[in-house]
């Protein structure tokens, strides 16, 4: 990384991917919420740990609650288009308990054995939440074509509109609940447990589209509708795979890395700084700099070393360990604070 003085404009770009055109762009943008990497929210790891538990739980019962409505409307209708909501509601509702484990194996102190904790448990969970989202909708889209093989009525399509309107309603708030809480505490696993509670929300809406198509006389928009179903997540699972996939390769938004150089060169006594590293261990930050000092005295150097990390950590909260390390600069130039 290059050498940042203070007279250094402060215009660090979010050269981060967007998404594409096309169909799957459009759907992307529309369904997956846009954020960068989480630094304005909790700083104490045990309350953010507390914080994810706190959504999973919550929101475990509330989609189990809005899974078992849909599989009685399921047994009065046998819609295969809600079948595969209600497969969705449910694996979307167990994806929460691998992610709570992940939480409470994040809070256990690191070894010699496991140096940096046990916090990337969290990631693992979140790879394991994109296996789960692509096998029910792999089933459901396999039982969409067995209907379309072997067809059978659909009873009391009215009842579908209904059970669709609760899955939609159970699933967003859930995926507004776990995308705010991810966000704020900076775990990408949370976040996309929320994007998938908001793709079986609208999934559930398509439900309604289908039963509507039933009452006009079209018994094939059941099925259609459970295969487009299956389609769409599939297509739109992409983007939570590179989310994961960026965390477990140790990504970071350059807009964070550019506000822990910020905070480091407007510290007292920095010259200039340079080689910032941060990496995500499940929902917290660690990493490292160098920062330039003129004064050749190692203990005035460690002085301005711990005072220039204290900057940071105001900066961004949800550090966990920063290595700060001095060094001698061997030109100075005009640096007032």
């Amino acid at each position: 990384m290059s050498t940042h003085g203070h007279t250094h404009p402060h215009d660090h770009g979010h050269d981060h991917p967007h998404p594409h055109g096309g169909v799957r762009g459009f759907l992307q943008h529309l369904f997956v919420p846009h954020t960068h990497d989480s630094a304005d929210s909790i700083d104490d790891a045990m309350e953010a740990s507390a914080a994810g538990v706190r959504a999973l739980k919550i929101s475990l019962f509330v989609l189990l609650g809005t899974t078992i409505l849909q599989a009685v409307i399921v047994a009065f209708t046998g819609s295969i288009a809600l079948l595969a909501d209600t497969i969705h509601n449910f694996a979307d509702a167990l994806t929460a308990v691998p992610l709570w484990i992940a939480f409470v194996l994040g809070r256990r102190l690191a070894t010699r054995r496991m140096t940096y904790g046990y916090g990337r448990a969290e990631d693992l969970a979140g790879m394991f939440i994109v296996f789960v989202v692509a096998l029910s909708a792999v089933v459901a889209g396999w039982q969409a074509i067995d209907r379309f093989v072997h067809p059978r009525p659909v009873e009391e399509p009215w009842l579908l509109v209904a059970a669709g309107l609760i899955g939609f309603a159970g699933n967003e708030v859930v995926a507004i609940y776990r995308i705010r809480v991810g966000q704020r505490i900076g775990s990408a696993a949370l976040v996309a447990d929320g994007v998938h509670a908001r793709l079986d929300g609208f999934t559930s809406l398509s439900v309604v589209l289908g039963a509507i198509g039933v009452m006009l006389g079209f018994p094939l928009a059941d099925p259609i509708i459970g295969l487009l179903i299956s389609l769409s997540i599939l297509l739109l699972l992409w983007g939570t795979v590179r989310s994961i996939g960026a965390r477990l390769m140790d990504a970071v938004d350059p807009a964070l890395v550019g506000r822990a150089e910020h905070a480091l060169e407007h510290a007292d006594g920095v010259l200039a700084v340079r080689d910032v590293r941060l990496r995500w261990i499940g929902h917290r930050l660690t990493g490292s700099a160098t920062i330039e000092v003129a004064n050749t005295d190692l203990h005035a150097a460690a002085r301005l070393a711990a005072h220039a990390e204290g900057h940071l950590r105001d900066a961004v909260r949800n550090i966990d360990g920063f290595t700060v390390t001095p060094a001698v600069a061997t030109r100075t130039g005009n640096h007032a604070h």
